[in-house]
């Protein structure tokens, strides 16, 4: 078990996303999803699952990126599944994540389709 903080609400994940990656921590920002998560990224194609995920942010973050925190856009909700997102810089579409609440109540991401992240 880890002594992380977990998502209570969907829209900590964006909080403890930046949190994360700005630390550094490649496994925290994979804890943020689903063990099946799918994630749109590299561009054109998807990274699946939890490990796969840890192993691109590692590369990511080796390289040092910066994230800012941004204002969620409202989060709309049904039942145990979300959808959260939040505008990007240039104005134009929206990162968005879909989450799943957990059988302890925290949420994790499912699907995520972020607008950019740095070149691996």
């Amino acid at each position: 078990m880890t002594d992380r903080e977990i998502a209570r609400r969907p829209e900590d994940l964006t909080r403890l996303f930046v949190e994360r990656s700005n630390a550094g921590d490649a496994e925290g920002v994979a804890l943020l999803y689903a063990k099946d998560a799918v994630m749109a990224y590299p561009p054109g194609s998807q990274t699946i699952g939890r490990q796969a995920i840890q192993e691109l942010w590692e590369e990511v973050l080796s390289h040092g990126p910066h994230f800012e925190a941004e204002e969620p856009l409202p989060t709309l909700v049904s039942g145990d599944i979300a959808l959260t997102s939040t505008p990007p810089r240039d104005g134009s579409g929206a990162r968005a994540q879909v989450v799943r609440r957990q059988t302890d109540g925290s949420w994790l991401r499912v699907l995520d389709q972020p607008e950019f992240v740095p070149p691996v």
